[in-house]
């Protein structure tokens, strides 16, 4: 017997999950929406990208007023109050939490609290203060993903409070002297600049050959200059070997490195889906071995009726993915004639400076063969970055050499994040190098080094020194 009859019942409220649910309800669907957190917003809102960008952007802050002391503004040393930081980045998460619970209401979402689980192709069972059996025609899994576990030598890290992960990270309970982040990548980054800034020192252990892969060389190098100061050490190619709570601290063992005892131990060895966990198998569902659930360009799995969106539908793991593929997934389960055809997703790292990047890389076009030109304007000839101090980044596109069409690009300085949609905008919309370029940008702005690296890449940028105009 079911507690609930509906349309479309959605799996997960985070960006993806909550998106989908709304769209759906848009239609005239009857839509029930299932979290296990007790508000909507799931990972990402609660204990993911929006409160680390709370503690980002008070970083930032702190950072450019020590800065100003070189432009003859001095200010006296920060005293932090955690407390009150917490706070706000509480109130943060609670505006945003209690926006999407009004927009529930009033689009007549109906939400569940709990832990779900697939009881048959078309039940879900939730485990919550009750137990509620949703019935439904069509499912939506927005199920999202957790933070990889971390094991030494087939064994797990000791529970201890001092090992955290990044939701744990998030909790700020206390500033370490010294930190040690295990994983190079950018979640682990991000958290690293926070707990730097507010007075930790940092040490780096990555098992591979660089920081934040998938990203340019030449990018990561811009920002690793940049940020020299925050670390003791960066071990690449170094791994974990031990790890042992004791009284002073946790005492980490690392391949090639005397051992060290850390007051705090991030672990950021990336993500994993949770499609192992939602009984998918008793809906038909067929899910892979890493948890991953296979779809189509309408967001079906293998049971035509149930869709998957969002980090457990496939990389990358990105909100804004799963917000497009919620929506597509939506009106396709209406009905519509909706896929999920999008050339390029934007990815950024929100670090000091921040890095953004979108379609191919670099070592990419160039590993797959492809004929590619790049032009980098440096922003130690943008009016905007020298007056902000701030010229340690740069403008970079990727254009096919043949059709002058932008591949892709990547910036590194500060707010790249909000720059890089014109990238993704222009490779959508197939523009090549002169529209780039002859589009006019404000001055002074930092968009102006778009405009400017596709003037460069033609060869008829004046605020270079004269180049040869290409053919």
């Amino acid at each position: 017997m079911a507690d609930l009859d509906c349309d479309v019942v959605v799996l997960g409220a985070g960006p993806g999950g909550y998106s989908a649910a709304f769209r759906a309800a848009d239609l005239g669907l009857k839509t029930v929406l299932v979290e296990r957190y007790p508000v909507l917003g799931g990972v990402c809102l609660n204990v993911g990208c929006i409160p680390s960008k709370a503690l980002l952007h008070t970083a930032a802050v702190m950072d450019a007023a020590k800065a100003l002391a070189d432009h003859g503004i001095s200010f006296g040393n920060p005293k932090v109050d955690l407390a009150k930081l917490r706070a706000f980045k509480e109130k943060v998460v609670g505006k945003l939490t209690g926006g999407l619970a009004s927009m529930a209401k009033m689009r007549k979402v109906t939400v569940v609290q709990g832990v779900a689980a697939f009881a048959g192709p078309n039940t879900l069972a939730v485990e919550g203060k009750e137990k509620t059996n949703v019935r439904f025609a069509k499912a939506i899994i927005a199920a999202g993903s957790q933070a990889a576990k971390l094991r030494l030598g087939g064994n797990e890290l000791p529970a201890d409070p001092r090992i955290v992960d990044s939701t744990g990270a998030l909790e700020l309970k206390a500033v370490p002297k010294n930190m040690l982040v295990i994983g190079g990548g950018i979640i682990g980054l991000e958290m690293g600049t926070v707990y730097s800034t507010l007075g930790a020192r940092l040490d780096i252990v990555e098992m591979m050959d660089g920081l934040m892969l998938g990203v340019d060389r030449d990018l990561v190098a811009a920002w690793q200059k940049f940020n020299a100061g925050r670390f003791d050490r960066v071990m690449l190619k170094s791994k974990t070997t031990r790890a042992e709570a004791k009284k002073d601290g946790i005492r980490v063992e690392i391949e090639g490195q005397e051992p060290k005892t850390y007051d705090l131990v991030l672990v950021s060895v990336g993500r994993t889906p949770n499609g192992r966990k939602i009984g998918a198998d008793k809906a038909g569902v067929t899910v892979d071995e890493r948890g991953f659930i296979a779809v189509d360009s309408q967001m079906r799995t293998s049971v035509p009726h149930i869709f998957a969106i969002g980090d457990i539908a496939g990389n990358p793991m990105l909100a804004h993915k799963a917000v497009h593929e919620g929506h597509v997934a939506a009106e396709a389960a209406a009905g519509q004639k909706s896929h999920f055809d999008a050339r390029v997703v934007p990815s950024v790292a929100y670090t000091d400076p921040e890095i953004a990047w979108v379609g191919a890389t670099e070592d990419e076009a160039k590993n797959g063969g492809l004929n590619v030109g790049v032009a980098k304007f440096p922003w130690s000839a943008s009016g905007r970055a020298i007056a902000n101090a701030r010229e340690e980044g740069f403008t970079k596109l990727i254009f096919d050499a043949e059709s002058h069409r932008l591949l892709g690009g990547g910036i590194v300085g500060t707010g790249a994040g909000d720059l890089i949609s014109e990238l993704a905008l222009a490779v959508e919309m197939g523009a090549d190098a002169t529209d780039i370029g002859k589009t006019i940008h404000p001055h002074p702005t930092l968009s102006e080094s778009v405009g400017m690296a596709a003037e460069l890449f033609e060869g008829v940028c004046t605020d270079m020194p004269p180049q040869r105009k290409k053919a």
